[in-house]
């Protein structure tokens, strides 16, 4: 029986898992290399070795609804979008609600994790640290998650630009980038078009002389401001388009969303169009870079073939002269170095566990990777349903499948990835939102998937809230294991969290009953538009009904005065087929 459990990490992963793993009943110790909790969202003016970084100005592009914890909603008065600091404050409060930081030893570093000699009979892992002053201590867990992350060693292909050795100026990753200082007056390329580049190059064309976007296949680069003005991932993730993508072919689905994104900025003008199309690749989300390359302060360039002193090279044998910064963009590596090579192996791209979670080549399920997923959405609510999972395995609720079934999984997991997405060294997995939060969901237990046809028929006004509405985590506490009593409220109320940012000024609305006649005005107007085009067509084919006419003697159309009797039966039957489909 599992009781004593190793946690790797304090950020946001290791925070829901320290807390589910108290909810079953087990004593969780949580270790953190660095001097306080919130891992990535830790910021901090100089970058430390072997943890993430951000910049000053980094802002969250999931909103706070659909990104917040599934039993702690993110305090109506925060914006929609959180600064980083926001978003740790907000870790804070729920590590202090669900009292999870006396778990926590700080400025402690995992070294190993390896398998106890008696692992066979026990299961149990000899757990190798280091405090800040050097000193070493084992321990023995009867069961270790890593939730370290994957933002942790920047990658640096230096190799793949010819020359960069002559460069006169100063080059660094973006994990060492926190503002645009030294950009002031200076001519900057900044490599890679992710949400890191695009963030970096928009910030430093506010201070530098110039800035140019180097991108090797371009991006799909879309709005979190949507439509009246609201969060985009309220918008369009949920349910009912979830099933769309389902329903629909891809190649549709692709050309409906690629025309909308392209309404807004046309990709091919703007230099910026890909090679993929829109849903194979999460997308870049940048409100500020069209209006940057609109005005010129940002010019997107092609890939960098080489580098001569302070002269950069591009693929269309342009060149840049007087270049002082280069701002490598150019994604992370991700390592596990401190667990057993056993645990871990390759598949594709990415790490072999099964449904991103469990090694399947272990004799006992007691190690688990939590947060190492990647998703159009974000990461919080699918690494707390990861821990829910992972501490009923570990307390025995739940079994895994024999390890040669899943293996077989995690191989067929791979090709689906490699067939539906793009995917790299770099961003070695990516899976659909929906999908995975409702496939752990079944694994939990029974009830914690919402059944929709049991809340149409039970709580309409619910079912229609979690169909149609977004996929919000609250969705996965309405029953089952880890019910919580506030879900249903939490979800009836989550549009009002999302306008409470906006109440800093009192303004005058239209009165219901106002708007409600002016809709129906614009219907019936609309209405006599359509009748009365149809009688201006008949007219030009030379009959004459006056449909308008009839209507006003309370007469159906077709029995008014009309030259003959195929066109009274004509315009009958139309009249039936309109009134017939509905709107």
């Amino acid at each position: 029986m599992v009781k004593r459990v190793a946690i790797i990490g304090a950020g946001p992963s290791g925070l829901t898992s320290m807390k589910a793993c108290l909810e079953e009943g087990m004593v969780p110790t949580c270790f953190e290399s660095s001097d306080d909790m919130g891992g990535l969202w830790k910021f901090k003016e100089v970058s430390e070795p072997n943890r993430a970084s951000i910049y000053r100005s980094l802002t969250i592009n999931i909103s706070k609804e659909m990104m917040c914890y599934s039993d702690f909603p993110i305090p109506a008065d925060y914006p929609n979008y959180m600064h980083h600091s926001k978003i740790l404050k907000y870790f804070r409060m729920y590590a202090e609600h669900f009292k999870l930081l006396e778990q926590i030893r700080y400025q402690t570093t995992v070294k190993s994790v390896k398998q106890r000699p008696d692992y066979s009979r026990s299961g149990q892992w000899e757990v190798l640290t280091q405090s800040k002053d050097g000193q070493e201590e084992r321990h023995v867990f009867d069961a270790v998650i890593c939730c370290s992350g994957h933002y942790t060693y920047p990658h640096l292909p230096l190799k793949e630009f010819p020359g960069i050795e002559t460069f006169e100026g100063k080059y660094f990753h973006s994990w060492d980038y926190k503002g645009p200082e030294d950009m002031h007056g200076k001519r900057v390329v900044v490599i890679g078009i992710g949400n890191s580049g695009g963030d970096i190059a928009v910030e430093g064309s506010r201070v530098a002389e110039q800035v140019y976007l180097s991108t090797r296949r371009g991006a799909w680069i879309v709005r979190q401001v949507s439509d009246n003005g609201l969060p985009l991932d309220m918008k369009y993730n949920t349910r009912f388009v979830h099933i769309l993508f389902q329903l629909l072919p891809i190649t549709f689905l692709n050309w409906l969303g690629e025309g909308k994104v392209n309404a807004m900025y046309d990709h091919t003008m703007y230099a910026i169009k890909p090679k993929h199309r829109l849903f194979s690749q999460i997308p870049v989300f940048n409100d500020d870079l069209p209006l940057k390359i609109l005005s010129g302060s940002v010019v997107i360039k092609p890939n960098i073939k080489e580098i001569h002193g302070s002269s950069v090279v591009f693929e269309d044998d342009s060149v840049l002269e007087k270049v002082d910064v280069i701002v490598f963009a150019t994604g992370y590596n991700y390592d596990f170095p401190f667990l057993p090579h056993n645990a871990m192996y390759k598949t594709g791209h990415r790490v072999g566990l099964y449904k991103h979670v469990f090694p399947p080549t272990l004799e006992h399920a007691t190690l688990a990777v939590v947060g190492f997923i990647h998703a159009l959405g974000a990461i919080m609510p699918q690494a707390e349903m990861q821990a829910r999972w992972v501490a009923r395995v570990f307390k025995g609720m739940k079994k895994l499948p024999p390890a040669q079934t899943m293996i077989k999984s995690v191989e067929k997991d791979t090709k689906v990835i490699h067939q539906t997405f793009i995917v790299s060294k770099r961003t070695p997995l990516q899976v659909d939102f929906v999908d995975y939060m409702d496939d752990l969901a079944g694994e939990i237990g029974i009830g914690v998937r919402p059944k929709i046809l049991r809340l149409f028929l039970t709580d309409p006004k619910l079912g229609l809230k979690v169909f149609l509405g977004p996929c919000t985590p609250y969705q996965y506490r309405l029953t089952g294991p880890g019910r919580w009593n506030g879900a249903r409220q939490a979800i009836l109320t989550q549009w009002d969290r999302v306008a409470q940012p906006f109440r800093t000024r009192a303004v005058q609305e239209p009165e219901s009953s106002n708007a409600l006649s002016l809709w129906l005005l614009s219907g019936v107007a609309m209405f006599i538009c359509c009748v009365a085009t149809l009688d201006s067509l008949a007219e030009l084919i030379g009959v004459r009904p006056n449909i308008l006419l009839a209507l006003a003697k309370g007469h159906p159309p077709g029995a008014a005065s009309a030259p003959g009797p195929l066109y009274t039966m004509s315009v009958s039957s139309e009249w039936a087929g309109t009134m017939g489909r509905g709107p």
